[in-house]
């Protein structure tokens, strides 16, 4: 097949978790049961794809259990923790993608690989932990943690306090060659989470690092890796605006590196959840000129595909 048929999928994390549902994994599985039918309906299309998630929610109710247990077992790292939502986020999708494929007659395994991400021992980052993970919590509930179990807390676009750890650049996916080998006749879940964050020794071991890695960052990487046309970044807004939530918002239907470079200076994309979207993108377009990266919603995507909505980020 074409490599202008190569994509790589983001998920956002509405697709995965409802705010409407408990945070049950009964109840997220049936929110990706949904989203694994825009997923396969992408593919009816004639997509290679490869499917990157978040875990920002997941990992951090893993590690709240980890450390409400700490008394009758130990508490587990924080990378095992990313590793352990790796596979039970990718073992839903596996099975609800699986369906959905079947439901149109395409006969395409479905395979969740458990990556590890290098980063940087001296990135910046864990000077400055800047990821929101977990719960929301009120501005009450959020000093109380930081009093408690001196946790970093930040405020998360309006939407309420989260706990923040270090969020290291992803710089090399460990796994990359055995997710080229799959790809043929494979849809990899891969990169979860952003990867479990390690670290490479000068004796060729590798260690986990306390750190969540941003997925579109690495979704980018991976994009690139494999070659794809289109970079797709999935979230809960059919496009990117200007403004946002003011009288003055303003959506966009594309982007250049230029404008998008504007924009980020002069403060219009939040930390926590569009700026590095908007940078994975442009980083996606800057390496490969002649290709793009597309920012919508979820049950948007196929007419994002089609050109039809979202944002499409280009070159010039």
């Amino acid at each position: 097949m074409s490599d202008r048929t190569r994509i790589v999928i983001a998920l956002g994390g509405n697709a995965l978790q409802s705010k409407k549902s408990e945070p049950t994994a009964e109840a997220q599985l049936e929110v990706v049961k949904r989203t694994c039918e825009y997923i396969a309906e992408i593919s009816s299309r004639g997509y290679e794809m490869a499917v990157v998630h978040g875990n920002g929610p997941q990992v951090g109710r893993i590690i709240l259990s980890s450390e409400a247990a700490k008394d009758v077992v130990p508490p587990m790292p924080f990378d095992v923790c990313g590793a352990m939502s790796q596979g039970y986020i990718g073992y839903h999708l596996q099975q609800a993608l699986t369906y959905a494929l079947g439901r149109r007659n395409r006969n395409i395994p479905v395979v969740t690989l458990v990556t590890q991400m290098v980063v940087e021992k001296n990135d910046l980052a864990f000077q400055n932990p800047t990821k929101p993970i977990g719960a929301f919590y009120t501005e009450e509930e959020a000093k109380a943690l930081m009093e408690e179990k001196d946790y970093a807390m930040k405020e998360d676009a309006g939407r309420g306090w989260r706990r923040v750890v270090p969020s290291p650049l992803p710089r090399k996916i460990k796994e990359i060659h055995a997710v080229k080998s799959l790809w043929k006749d494979t849809i990899v879940v891969t990169c979860g989470g952003g990867g479990i964050p390690v670290i490479e020794n000068a004796d060729g071991t590798t260690e986990g690092v306390a750190a969540v890695i941003d997925k579109d960052f690495s979704a980018e990487i991976l994009a690139q890796e494999l070659n794809a046309a289109i970079l797709l970044l999935l979230t809960e807004v059919e496009k990117v605006a200007i403004h946002f939530k003011t009288p003055e918002q303003q959506d966009l239907s594309s982007l250049t590196l230029e404008e998008a470079g504007r924009y980020i200076e002069e403060g219009q994309f939040a930390s926590g959840s569009m700026l590095p979207k908007v940078e994975a993108a442009m980083k996606f377009v800057r390496f490969n000129p002649g290709k793009k990266a597309i920012i919508s919603s979820l049950d948007k995507a196929v007419e994002a595909l089609e050109g039809k909505t979202g944002t499409v980020i280009t070159f010039a």
